[in-house]
């Protein structure tokens, strides 16, 4: 029980850390449970934590909510999920509850608008950073298949302007094709 309680209070200060200090979206929140939950306490691997964070991105509502749910899952069961879930919610609200409350001040100042500014320089590292993980367990994989479909991907849309969200489902299905097809070869 003692140890239950620990872990409990483990994560919900690291998901209420993690939610406070993450700007930019959910992609952004994927190398801080890295650090937390897979390099410091080992509670899943690298490789799982890039499955949860593709199925936090293909089930509804936001990223980081669904990513804490799952890690919180992953860690604690059930009750994981609701500290995560709450421990992730609660400083979004509040920060934006005290943004809008002096909405005005915050709209017409220099320095916190500096102040947000480099914030987004901060995102796009971190944002490079998880790219970089992500493009590196690819490799692990040295399959040409998806070492081919990231180059692919970031040209269809960035040269072409193809939806995103095309390009995902796309590739969603030609990794569904590919899977039939390795499964009908194998008989």
């Amino acid at each position: 029980m003692k140890q239950n309680l620990k872990l409990y209070v483990w994560l919900l200060n690291t998901n209420l850390f993690i939610s406070t200090f993450t700007f930019g979206g959910g992609y952004i929140v994927v190398p801080m449970v890295r650090r937390f939950f897979v390099i410091k306490k080992q509670y899943f691997t690298e490789e799982e934590l890039i499955n949860m964070a593709a199925i936090a991105q293909s089930t509804p509502g936001a990223i980081a909510i669904n990513l804490s749910a799952l890690a919180g899952y992953r860690t604690a069961g059930i009750p994981g999920v609701v500290i995560s879930c709450f421990a992730a919610v609660i400083p979004p609200l509040v920060i934006l509850g005290f943004v809008s409350a002096f909405y005005e001040i915050f709209i017409s100042n220099n320095i916190i608008a500096a102040i947000l500014k480099g914030m987004e320089a901060g995102v796009a590292a971190l944002m490079a950073d998880l790219i970089a993980d992500m493009w590196l367990m690819i490799q692990k994989k040295k399959s040409l298949f998806f070492s081919a479909m990231v180059p692919l991907s970031f040209m269809a849309n960035f040269l072409l302007d193809i939806n995103v969200a095309l390009i995902l489902l796309f590739c969603c299905l030609l990794c569904l094709l590919q899977v039939f097809w390795k499964k009908r070869n194998e008989k």
